[in-house]
């Protein structure tokens, strides 16, 4: 079998709670699903049965690479990790900071481990000092039957558990259908940016729920309470809820896209917990790796984030989003709308029956005209048209009027400007005016 032991690290051990660390654990092992379902809460440890697993994530190596690399992405650093045939002698090697117990025989790897690799040996160890035990080798070496009638029966159980020689029983993880997850705060938190420290840690615990779930989101929403001592006249909880451009479960981005909306916030009274819930959890399709090495653009941060971070931070109608739509009239062919705007089928443009010209006036110039010819500095000579374009009857403008527009559409040349794309107003107010319209480049 191939056991692995991962020892989750602590961002400030000074001042993580019991609460804390068994949080970062529970996140640890939602976190591991996606590599095995054997998976269980082993002490302080995640362990994971992973031989059925070795071919799917190309061999025990990468997958061992993949889940150290892949732990610190997802804000789950890792303080060690080891590998070997059972799950408590992976536990013990990861707490001697030693990796490999498969290459090598296991035996002699554990019996030069310290005391306190096994907290069964651990907890008799002022008793094996004694002795003259330093090492759990010596402990194993004592007579067996003088250890079982001295010492707690649980010492030598770890001990043939290490070793293999008595199979260790877990409860494996399973992921609930719904996330939701509190946490108590040390201490009050009176500025929203505070809080970031601490919602983190729920944060990974999500991204961990997600990924052992194969999803991703696209709306989350924190929660905190207020203090008791609060104003009468504020509410005792209140809330951030934002949304993401893309189904998306990276830590890192939702990490800083928080960052972003937490600046922006103030807090009514003090805050003593929080809380954060998944809204709208979507399945996750992931791209396929490439075959080719990665280019220096692609180690950048996507481009879908870095928009999502500025309108965060610039307020969402300072960056903006051009959408197709169907309609005749070339100055209602896009519209724009805060970014990302509202998501759109992806279907193939329409095409134009009528050649478009790349850059249109805004508003249309209106032109001089002589013996019913349009003029833009001199004379204009007739390349194509009439296009006619007749629709928007339906709606009205901002100032109340009729968006009614008749107009037949020309392509000109002018000697000067090259070629025009120009049109003649056929409404009774302006009959017979010409506008320029665009310009082909």
């Amino acid at each position: 079998m191939h056991w692995l032991a991962l020892l989750s690290r602590s961002p400030s051990p000074e001042d993580d709670s019991e609460a804390q660390a068994a949080a970062r654990q529970q996140a640890l092992a939602w976190w591991a699903l996606q590599f095995s379902p054997r998976v269980a809460r082993l002490e302080e440890a995640v362990v994971l049965e992973v031989q059925g697993s070795l071919r799917l994530f190309g061999g025990a190596a990468r997958l061992h690479e993949r889940i150290w690399r892949g732990a610190k992405q997802a804000g789950l650093a890792l303080a060690g990790i080891a590998w070997a045939p059972t799950a408590l002698g992976a536990l013990a090697l990861a707490r001697g900071s030693i990796c490999d117990g498969l290459s090598r025989p296991l035996t002699p790897l554990l019996d030069a481990l310290p005391l306190h690799t096994l907290s069964a040996v651990q907890a008799h160890a002022p008793m094996l000092a004694r002795l003259g035990c330093r090492t759990l080798g010596e402990v194993r070496r004592l007579p067996r039957a003088a250890s079982a009638r001295r010492f707690d029966p649980a010492l030598l159980l770890a001990l043939d558990r290490a070793h293999g020689h008595i199979a260790l029983a877990h409860q494996w993880e399973i992921a609930p259908e719904t996330f939701a997850a509190r946490l108590e705060l040390p201490q009050r938190v009176e500025h929203a940016p505070v809080l970031l420290h601490h919602v983190q840690l729920l944060l990974a615990q999500l991204c961990a729920w997600l990924a052992a779930r194969h999803a991703g989101l696209r709306a989350l929403t924190l929660h905190w309470q207020h203090d008791a001592m609060r104003a009468r006249d504020v509410d005792a909880r209140g809330s951030l809820h934002w949304r993401t451009a893309e189904t998306t479960r990276d830590f890192g981005h939702l990490s800083r896209l928080l960052s972003e909306h937490l600046a922006r916030t103030e807090l009514a009274a003090p805050v003593d917990e929080i809380s954060l819930a998944a809204d709208e959890v979507m399945p996750l399709v992931e791209d396929s790796l490439s075959l080719l090495p990665q280019s220096p653009d692609q180690a950048r941060e996507p481009l879908q984030q870095v928009l999502e971070r500025i309108a965060v931070r610039l307020g969402p109608d300072n960056v903006r989003v051009g959408r197709l739509q169907e309609d005749h009239r070339p100055e209602q062919m896009q519209c724009w709308e805060a970014w990302p705007g509202t998501p759109q089928p992806r279907t193939p443009a329409r095409v134009a029956d009528y050649p478009q010209p790349s850059w249109l006036l805004d508003p249309p110039l209106r032109l001089e005209s002589r013996a019913d010819q349009p003029l833009y500095l001199g004379a204009l000579q007739r390349v194509a048209g009439p296009q006619r374009v007749e629709e928007g009857w339906w709606q009205a403008r901002d100032d109340g009027s009729n968006a009614h527009v008749q107009r037949d559409y020309y392509v000109y040349r002018s000697e000067q400007a090259g070629l025009l794309w120009v049109f003649q107003q056929r409404l009774p107010a302006d009959e017979g005016a010409w506008f320029l319209h665009g310009v082909y480049a």
